[in-house]
């Protein structure tokens, strides 16, 4: 692969286009294959998790998220809010632990693909990632029908959701290439991000918002890209005020980053796959 540059990942999934469609439609089938509800679990699933954490975070823990509004005044935000802002942050969060927990055994668990020389093989953790993308944007649609519905309404803030939410995506194809490739000389891996996944769930913002973060634990977790993820989203969705372009620049960098050196490593990796399964 000396001829890489960074223009080789986006160039060879175009390529492939046809064939990371068709994956990506096999992986979202057999999710729910053999399933009596169906693609209907990936409404009830979300919703289920949304009424355990908000029961358990916002009425046991009487917890609120708390929002400091353009004019710098600081706003609690409880009930409904809460609730909605939860799911925001676990619609996310999903998708990013999903390709933690998913993408780790995925070339091991497909020896007949590594054995094939001309086969793709960057397109199947690409393929995982557009089927865990799928779950996300059903999430994503329920959360802004809640917000119309039940909350504070839907405002052109919305717009700027696509621009925030593709480093997600930046991320996690990135994530997926690395630890797929890992995965194949380090089977510890999946055990691994079991406990990075749990980590995230805490980490990320989830059940708080980032101004109630102590100046003591913000040193280290405003370096969580998706933890400021989650809180522009919550801005422009949920609290309905501008972005910081700074933060979304960033998180467009620290994107482009993960996507490019997750490729370099499993394209670099790839030569070994089958001396090894």
């Amino acid at each position: 692969m000396n001829d890489w540059n960074p223009y080789t990942p986006v160039k060879l999934l175009w390529m492939r286009r046809d064939l990371l469609w068709q994956f990506t439609k096999r992986n979202i089938q057999s999710g729910f294959r053999g399933s009596y509800l169906g693609v209907f679990w990936v409404v009830l699933g979300p919703l289920m998790m949304l009424g355990l954490y908000s029961f358990v975070f916002g009425v046991v823990f009487g917890g609120g998220f708390e929002a400091i509004q353009d004019d710098g005044q600081r706003v609690r935000l409880e009930g409904v809010d809460y609730a909605l802002g939860i799911f925001l942050g676990l619609s996310v969060l999903n998708l990013v632990s999903g390709a933690l927990a998913s993408c780790t055994t995925l070339i091991v668990s497909n020896p007949n693909f590594v054995k094939k020389v001309v086969f793709p093989l960057e397109i199947l953790p690409v393929a995982q990632v557009g089927n865990l993308l799928f779950n996300f944007l059903i999430s994503l649609l329920l959360c802004l029908v809640g917000m119309a519905l039940l909350g504070p309404g839907l405002s052109l803030m919305f717009l700027w959701i696509p621009l925030i939410l593709f480093p997600v995506i930046l991320i996690i194809a990135g994530i997926g290439w690395l630890i797929s490739a890992l995965g194949v000389f380090f089977r510890d891996l999946a055990q691994l991000t079991q406990i990075l996944g749990m980590i995230l769930l805490y980490a990320s913002g989830v059940f708080y918002s980032v101004s109630m973060v102590p100046a003591s634990f913000w040193q280290f977790l405003r370096f969580n890209p998706i933890l400021q993820v989650i809180d522009q989203l919550r801005r422009v969705a949920l609290w309905q005020i501008e972005p910081s372009l700074v933060k979304i620049g960033i998180l467009w960098l620290v994107g482009l980053l993960i996507f490019q050196f997750g490729y370099w490593v499993f394209s670099r990796l790839r030569p070994d796959f089958a001396d090894v399964l």
